[in-house]
């Protein structure tokens, strides 16, 4: 049988929709190769200047 009292203290209300894109957008940051090798050129570049 359902305890309803003990399903209603697990409850988790439902994000609206702009909060749920910026939360799935914030969990799912990929990066691409070409910005993976912009940054290591940037770091070269920083280092190279010192």
């Amino acid at each position: 049988m359902i305890d309803f009292e003990e399903e209603l203290k697990k409850f988790q209300p439902s994000l609206e929709v702009e909060d749920a894109e910026e939360a799935i957008n914030t969990q799912n940051q990929e990066i691409d190769m070409a910005t993976v090798l912009y940054r290591i050129m940037e770091e070269k570049s920083k280092k190279e200047e010192e």
